[in-house]
């Protein structure tokens, strides 16, 4: 029997992480010299090496015997926890009634962009994720570039704004941002959220790397901002290194009820409730306590730590810039300056720059420009610091802080190895690019499967 697929699924394609992650998984198991048995440097992959948060762990043993639905929205503890979190954290005074909670952020800002009716803006680069559900929608869109500083400037989109016909827009604005670890600040959300107001633009927040700001205190909520057209969701995934938790939340625009109705209707639709086991162990990681105090410090640090060297060491290189983070694990590197070399080398995009860097001897793993919304012939690259033991890591830092320049390198070349290996390897890599004038991808490809 032949099964027929729907033309709309047909059309998406895999995800970019997703089809990397399967390119990795057959490339270790064909690569056949011994020494490659590490398996490669993970640049690619953003996720958070840290441990979850005992709190949480412990919380999600005690009460995994909750076995009945949940509320749609989200138990009333876990709302009135993430209410006090927001008002403790980012100074905002939030009614757990404006709190929806959804299985992770992705499928929060899914489910936005189901009930929303308008085009949809994104600046780029951007999230690999966003795009492919706008596209799943079948959403207008119009991409924003970045300027030079890769933030995008408020007069460009109040430009873009004024050719748009529908009556209202959807901003999407990830902040802190990934793939460059650039923060907007306090004065620039207010200049982006002037234009909004002016424009009728509708802003989907995704602040889900709020808590992983360098200097927290830099952090300004676009909710706070712009609370009466601004959506902003956030989770558990990067600040409590629990991804697979699968657990974020919504916070809604003031005086929108009419909306929570229609939202409640498609969460019901779709998924009736987050699992209520996990609702109760994130109710003892949005509690302010001592023990989640620290735990953000210490990952922050260590993240700043990582973002600081790997900064460095890449702009040490002749040719490439890269963003400098103020929060995340991530930066945005820039080899374009190698660009004709890199055409020499019959290496015409950034997918093929990121086939080029895993094949045999470099075994590093970058996300690469197209899959970051930007030009295939765009030789950028996201690099995500967090091939470590974050466990490790994490218990070494509490016995020795390292506070000076010097203390801090030696602490990414003592506890994050593959980080440094694998930021050799993106040098190395550059530096044969320049001598081999021969260099070609295939004869790359031949080496790597020979015997």
């Amino acid at each position: 029997m032949k099964f027929i697929v729907d033309q709309q699924v047909e059309d998406i394609e895999m995800p970019e992480n997703l089809k990397l992650n399967t390119f990795l998984q057959e490339f270790h198991s064909d690569c056949p010299h011994p020494e490659c048995s590490f398996g490669f440097y993970g640049f690619a992959f953003g996720q958070s090496p840290f441990p979850v948060p005992k709190l949480v762990q412990e919380a999600l043993i005690k009460n995994a015997d909750k076995g009945a639905y949940a509320a749609v929205p989200g138990i009333p503890e876990l709302r009135n926890a993430i209410s006090k979190y927001n008002k403790h954290y980012f100074g905002m005074d939030i009614d757990p009634e404006r709190i929806y909670v959804g299985p992770g952020t992705k499928e929060l800002i899914f489910n936005l962009l189901e009930i929303l009716h308008g085009t949809v803006i994104l600046p780029t680069p951007a999230w690999l994720g966003y795009l492919p559900q706008i596209r799943f929608l079948k959403k207008n869109y119009h991409m924003l570039p970045t300027r030079a500083n890769k933030k995008f400037s408020p007069n460009d989109l109040r430009k873009l704004a004024l050719r748009l016909q529908d009556r209202q827009k959807i901003l999407i604005l990830n902040n802190p941002h990934n793939p460059t670890g650039l923060l907007y600040d306090r004065l620039e959300l207010e200049e982006i959220a002037d234009v909004c107001r002016e424009q009728n633009i509708t802003v989907i927040s995704d602040e889900i790397y709020a808590q992983t700001t360098y200097d927290f205190s830099k952090f300004v909520s676009m909710g706070k901002i712009y609370p009466e057209g601004t959506f902003v969701t956030n989770g558990l995934s990067k600040s409590h290194a629990a991804g697979g938790y699968r657990l974020g939340y919504v916070i809604f625009p003031q005086h929108a009820t009419d909306l929570k109705g229609q939202f409640k209707k498609i969460l019901a639709t779709e998924y009736t409730a987050v699992s209520t086991p996990i609702q109760h162990a994130a109710v003892a990681g949005f509690e302010i306590s001592k023990e989640m105090d620290e735990y953000f410090d210490v990952t922050r640090s260590i993240h700043q730590i990582m973002g600081e060297y790997t900064y460095h060491i890449l702009s040490a290189i002749d040719g490439v810039k890269t963003t400098k983070p103020n929060a995340t694990f991530y930066l945005l590197a820039d080899f374009n300056a190698f660009a004709t070399d890199l055409q020499k080398a019959n290496i015409m995009t950034s997918q093929k720059l990121s086939e080029s860097l895993i094949l045999h001897p470099y075994h590093t793993a970058i996300v690469g420009g197209d899959s970051l919304v930007l030009e295939r012939t765009d030789f950028s690259a996201r690099i995500a610091y967090v091939d470590y033991n974050g466990s490790e890591d994490y218990q070494n830092y509490l016995e020795d802080k390292p506070k000076t320049s010097s203390e801090k390198v030696e602490f990414v070349k003592n506890n994050a190895p593959k980080v440094v290996a694998g930021l050799e390897m993106i040098n190395k890599f550059f530096e044969n690019l320049k001598k081999d004038t021969n260099y070609d991808l295939q004869t790359q490809k031949n080496s790597m499967i020979a015997p």
